[in-house]
């Protein structure tokens, strides 16, 4: 009976090529569940880009936009509202990280700033591996901010250049930030004797007035805006969050940025990206590169500040070395990275302290991060 043939139209579909792709993402979907719940793997962002990965892959689903229907469905409309026409669900989630971040340790300890910037490097070494393997310049570009550690950036910068790759981009970049605790120890090692990684660091913080905080997120934004205008709108987010936490007039309004805002953000997000996680593009040999590139970039990250802390060491007098650990830091993984480094600290050498320095590199790679981001928009584009 043909009006009852709706009954069994989904499971007919995944009977052939494309429906055995949808079989795949399930259990793609089903293995970020699994990593978010049993491993607790950026359990808020991966949970429901994996669930949303497996629904928006249901034949016919009414979640997504479906040929001859005048419906819009609930995921593509998130994405083309929230993302897609101004990458508002993005920015929004920087002013939450910014109220979260106290600069006071990367204040009272400037030259940490140096490592945010020399972190870096993995971004510009992937997007050149990225084109030796034949991706176009754009999509290149947009799988090597995965090294900025930062998601909301490798989602922006990627949409804006319009990647075919955005969901595959989203899930290397918040797969690699949640594996930062075994990857970057094996990369740090791979570069470091144990002397090295024995050298303590006394911490004598000075002292940082109300004022400095205060001026400090206005003059970076200027900076950054002066040097790559297309980074404004990352900076401004984030510099704007913590203003907020600084100015101490507006402690509810912090609160609610470091709590409601950022959950709120961080749900639509995950759920919203899975819109671009449908079959048809994600399950490709380019999702399995990106993947692996992602993993460079997170290494030639952690390396680069590492090795940028050595090069320094050779013209820094004896009682004034930096521990190469400190350097690994300067990405944006922000707080996991400095937790590492001080687990690592403690473990060659158990009165060895180096939360605060690895703290200070961890804020500055955050900002380091988004001004990254906003060089690769103004090259780019004028490139493209």
């Amino acid at each position: 009976m043909d009006f009852l043939k709706f009954l069994t139209d989904g499971v007919v579909a995944l009977w052939s090529v494309e429906g055995l792709k949808m079989i795949a993402m399930y259990a793609i979907g089903g293995l970020l569940i699994w990593l978010a719940i049993k491993k607790d793997m950026e359990p808020a962002l991966l949970l429901p880009m994996g669930f949303g990965a497996i629904v928006v892959n249901i034949p016919f689903s009414g979640l997504i936009d479906q040929p001859g229907s005048n419906l819009s469905g609930i995921l593509d409309w998130l994405f083309k509202v929230g993302i897609a026409a101004s990458e508002a669900l993005p920015l929004l989630l920087f002013i939450g990280i910014g109220a979260m971040i106290d600069f006071g340790p990367l204040l009272s300890n400037p030259k940490m700033l140096l490592f945010g910037a020399a972190a870096q490097v993995g971004i510009f070494a992937t997007i050149v591996v990225a084109g030796l393997l034949g991706f176009e310049l754009r999509d290149a570009a947009s799988i090597g901010i995965i090294g900025a550690a930062d998601g909301p950036t490798s989602i922006l910068v990627s949409q804006v250049f319009n990647s075919k790759y955005v969901g595959a981009i989203a899930v290397a970049a918040y797969s690699y930030m949640a594996l930062v605790p075994i990857i970057q120890p094996t990369a740090i090692k791979m570069v470091t004797t144990k002397k090295e990684r024995c050298i303590r660091m006394p911490y004598n913080p000075a002292s940082v007035s109300k004022t400095t905080k205060i001026l400090f997120p206005i003059i970076v934004t200027l900076i950054a805006g002066l040097v790559a205008p297309d980074s404004v709108a990352l900076v401004f987010c984030l510099m704007f969050g913590n203003l907020i936490r600084e100015c101490g007039k507006l402690d509810s309004l912090s609160q609610t940025a470091q709590g409601p805002l950022a959950n709120l953000v961080t749900i639509l997000l995950g759920i919203t990206i899975s819109a671009t996680m449908k079959a048809e593009d994600f399950i490709c040999v380019e999702t399995l590169m990106i993947m692996g590139l992602g993993l460079v970039a997170f290494i030639f990250d952690t390396i680069g500040g590492v090795l940028f802390a050595k090069f320094l060491n050779i013209f820094l007098p004896k009682g004034k070395k930096i521990n190469p650990m400190v350097g690994a830091a300067g990405i944006s993984a922000f707080p996991m990275s400095a937790r590492v480094i001080q687990k690592m600290a403690l473990k060659e050498d158990n009165q060895n302290h180096l939360l605060m320095h690895a703290v200070g590199a961890n804020v500055a790679g955050q900002i380091g991060s988004v001004v990254a981001g906003g060089i690769i928009l103004s090259i780019v584009s004028g490139m493209i």
